[in-house]
């Protein structure tokens, strides 16, 4: 089975509270047992001296048998759970008032006794003769006879009464009271760790539950607007402000994806039907100039071949155009930049178009300042821009308009605008006018290929184009180029 985060730090915080409240509880009734012992042979610690000052239990001769009797007999009715045993001078028990068979030590360790004698710290252990390994605490004192130590009084204060009463679980009350405390303290210690778990891990499991939410093949949600993170160090809330922000991002390319793919379809099938009309235009006149080539006048058949030709430079100026954009949009194409004089320029695309302009009586003008200073472009590349913009201009200009250019010295800069005379365009088409090449919302244009051409090689120089409104003109087109720095 497996375990949540919450509930894995919960069995591991139970685990090692179950230890640290066991060892808890063996301490107290371990300093428990110390301190009664302490207490004991610390009240008891005399008791071997005063029997052996006010008592004769043995002579020259050795052991008084009738003393010791009376001695075992008295303590026993004071005390049961007090032992007496008469040690020698080498520690053999050589007088004792143990039943019979239960006397298992012979001998009782010397060096307990000692440090008893010389008032070390209690509480100190020594051999207990009715076991075989236990030690208890006890009282002793050397016996003397004509003023030569001839062995030693030791007396077990909690003897083999003790542990028959200890053995009942007779534990103190305030034993008792402890581990019950003990045990409440670690239930309620329990219960505190079980709900801080929750708490703490709330954010996680809020988070997890969002992360399983997201569909990383299904539509985003609308982005959202994401607070800034606060400096509290609260990883879980940095993670998730990460995730909101991956989201968000991922909703973005998804939509921006999904905007480029419509896009492309919409130029698929618009560069296909661009290209099918002049094809198919080029191929009929081609076929009938092959099938009535007998029956066709010299008149007839150089029409016929214009508009053949003309066709077919449609195609091939279509062509040009989607190779074109395809370089620039795909990085085949980088600007370098070199120093150039604008008007120069404007004076060279106007050359281009003098006679296409006069037939259709459309007048060329260009404002330009007294002092325009160079600019720093791709000669290439703006010859391409101008060209496209004023291409547009004139298709969209009708019978003796005007297209006029239009150069301002700015700061930093230098300014082109390009308008005409003609209708201008709709409003709504406006947005994604220099993205979309051929159709907004399903409206025809002519020169969408040639507007996105200009709006990618500007963007090549860290430029943009925009459509202005300007009274009394069609469509204003205006961008800037950057200065070249002055030579000293």
């Amino acid at each position: 089975m497996k375990l949540t985060l919450t509930q894995r730090l919960s069995v591991v915080f139970a685990v090692l509270l179950l230890i640290c409240s066991s060892t808890s509880a063996w301490l107290q009734v371990r300093s428990n047992r110390m301190h009664e012992l302490e207490v004991v042979q610390g009240v008891s610690r005399d008791l071997a001296a005063h029997i052996a000052r006010d008592t004769q239990l043995m002579d020259a001769d050795g052991l008084k048998p009738d003393a010791v009797r009376n001695l075992f007999g008295q303590l026993m009715l004071v005390n049961p759970s007090v032992e007496v045993y008469l040690l020698d001078i080498e520690g053999r028990v050589v007088g004792n008032a143990a039943p019979s068979g239960h006397l298992l030590r012979d001998r009782v360790d010397l060096a307990p006794i000692r440090r008893f004698l010389s008032g070390a710290m209690l509480p100190i252990l020594g051999d207990d003769p009715r076991s075989v390994d236990a030690r208890k605490v006890f009282s002793a004192a050397p016996l003397k006879a004509n003023g030569t130590q001839t062995g030693f009084l030791y007396v077990v204060l909690l003897g083999e009464a003790h542990d028959v009463f200890d053995a009942k679980d007779a534990t103190g009350m305030a034993l008792k009271i402890a581990l019950w405390c003990i045990g409440l303290v670690a239930l309620l210690c329990l219960l505190a760790g079980l709900l801080a778990f929750a708490w703490i891990t709330r954010p996680l499991r809020q988070l997890t539950d969002k992360v399983g939410r997201f569909d990383i093949n299904g539509a985003p949600k609308p982005a959202e607007n994401i607070a800034p993170t606060s400096d509290s160090g609260d990883e879980i809330a940095v993670l998730d402000h990460a995730f909101m922000q991956m989201e968000n991002r991922l909703g973005e390319q998804w939509r921006a994806l999904t905007r480029q793919e419509q896009e492309r379809r919409e130029m698929v099938a618009n560069i296909s039907h661009d290209l099918r009309t002049p094809l198919a235009s080029l191929h009929g006149y081609l076929e009938t100039l092959s099938l009535k080539d007998a029956t066709l006048s010299a008149e007839e058949r150089r029409r016929y071949l214009g508009i053949a030709l003309d066709q077919s430079r449609k195609v091939g100026g279509l062509a040009q155009s989607l190779l074109e954009l395809v370089r620039l949009e795909h990085g085949f194409v980088q600007p370098v930049l070199e120093g150039f004089s604008l008007p120069d320029l404007v004076q060279d695309v106007f050359q281009k178009f003098e006679l296409s302009a006069e037939a259709r009586g459309i007048s060329l003008s260009a404002s330009l300042p007294a002092q325009v200073p160079a600019v720093m472009a791709d000669l290439g590349l703006i010859e391409r821009v101008l060209t496209n913009l004023l291409d547009n201009a004139l298709r969209h200009t009708p019978v003796n308009g005007d297209v006029e250019v239009l150069l301002a010295v700015e700061a930093d800069s230098v300014s082109v605008t390009v308008s005409d005379s003609g209708p201008g365009i709709d409003a709504e088409l406006h947005e994604g006018l220099f993205l979309r090449a051929f159709t907004i919302g399903g409206a025809r244009r002519d020169g969408g290929l040639g507007l996105r051409i200009v709006h990618r090689i500007l963007q090549l120089h860290g430029r943009s184009i925009r459509l202005v409104e300007r009274p009394g003109r069609g469509a204003t087109f205006t961008f800037s180029l950057e200065r070249r720095a002055s030579v000293r």
